[in-house]
């Protein structure tokens, strides 16, 4: 396994992070995996040397963070090991307070999220999404005392504008509060808006970059159907993923990885994962994984290196889109 800088921070990462969406309850959703069956997925994440597990308090209402609380336990796991995050925003209840970035819910929501965690502290927290109704300076100011005090090691935004990214570091300066150390964005193959300003704005302060749905929700897998849907569990019953992908476009270019894969000898997936891992302002993309045989492949497409002229061959048919992802 190979072990990155994050970001400006002096904390190390794993090339790769697991992300535990997929683990928890399937109440919340129909592929999610339970703590029995996820637990075997930790373990070989952790024999492979990932340390990197990235969850939020809305997966599963809570379910998520249990179960990778629980499993790093049942394995014995030492605190220190381990690089934790786990996220803030979204909606955790019909209670009106109990959702957004306002103080209330940031502090509400810290403690909540430790509990199920069985941790005293998160090595990253991070603001699922923007929240227009609340003042920056407020959750800014919110998310700091977090840091000062000892609940959480570093903070870290998820997808918004990159204007949006910039005024919360500038408010976060001007105060003397703690900044952002990561950018959780969207960014594959299919969609590579971010490179227009998120990604030259986070290079610029240094910031760590931990795309979300780096293999665009399985989609490479080439078991997706024109028009939306497919033929597993997950595609069947994930309508964001037809929010998100599903243009003749996303499918020309799923096509042309598998074309680049099979003259490789491995799946259109490990293409997709190298691509955004060939680039130099990634830190560790988030994978998901419900077979472990999807597991195994992220690491081993660590060892996929890819030439210029594949590089190449995989961007030359993006299009524009329009912007997905940030709500």
């Amino acid at each position: 396994m190979e072990y990155v800088k994050f970001g400006n921070t002096g904390m190390k990462v794993s090339r790769l992070c697991l992300g535990m969406m997929t683990y928890g309850n399937k109440k919340w959703r129909e592929w999610v995996l339970t703590e029995d069956e996820a637990k075997p997925f930790v373990k070989r994440a952790l024999d492979a040397g990932i340390n990197f597990f990235d969850t939020a308090d809305v997966y599963s209402f809570g379910g998520s963070e249990e179960v990778l609380g629980n499993s790093l336990k049942a394995f014995g796991v030492k605190r220190e090991t381990v690089v934790v995050a786990t996220k803030v925003f979204q909606n955790m209840s019909d209670d009106i307070n109990d959702r957004g970035l306002s103080r209330k819910h940031i502090m509400d929501s810290i403690d909540k999220s430790l509990k199920r965690l069985k941790m005293d502290y998160v090595d990253l927290y991070q603001i699922h999404r923007w929240d227009s109704s609340t003042p920056i300076e407020e959750t800014m100011e919110a998310l700091h005392d977090v840091v000062k005090s000892g609940k959480a090691r570093y903070i870290g935004a998820s997808s918004m504008f990159a204007w949006q990214f910039s005024k919360a570091q500038y408010t976060a300066m001007m105060h003397g509060w703690t900044r952002f150390s990561s950018m959780q964005n969207h960014y594959n193959l299919i969609y590579r808006e971010e490179e227009r300003e998120m990604i030259p704005c986070i290079r610029d302060q240094g910031v760590a970059m931990i795309p979300w749905s780096p293999q665009a929700r399985g989609f490479f897998a080439g078991n997706r159907q024109r028009g939306g849907g497919g033929e597993t569990t997950r595609a069947k019953t994930d309508p964001f993923a037809n929010e998100l992908y599903f243009l003749d476009e996303d499918f020309t270019i799923a096509e042309r990885a598998n074309e680049v894969a099979k003259q490789r000898g491995v799946s259109g997936s490990q293409i997709a994962l190298a691509w955004v891992l060939s680039k130099p302002y990634v830190t560790a993309p988030i994978i998901g994984a419900s077979k472990m045989y999807q597991l195994d492949e992220a690491i081993a497409a660590l060892d996929v290196k890819l030439s210029d002229d594949e590089i190449k061959r995989l961007e030359e048919l993006y299009k524009p889109h329009i912007i997905r992802g940030h709500s």
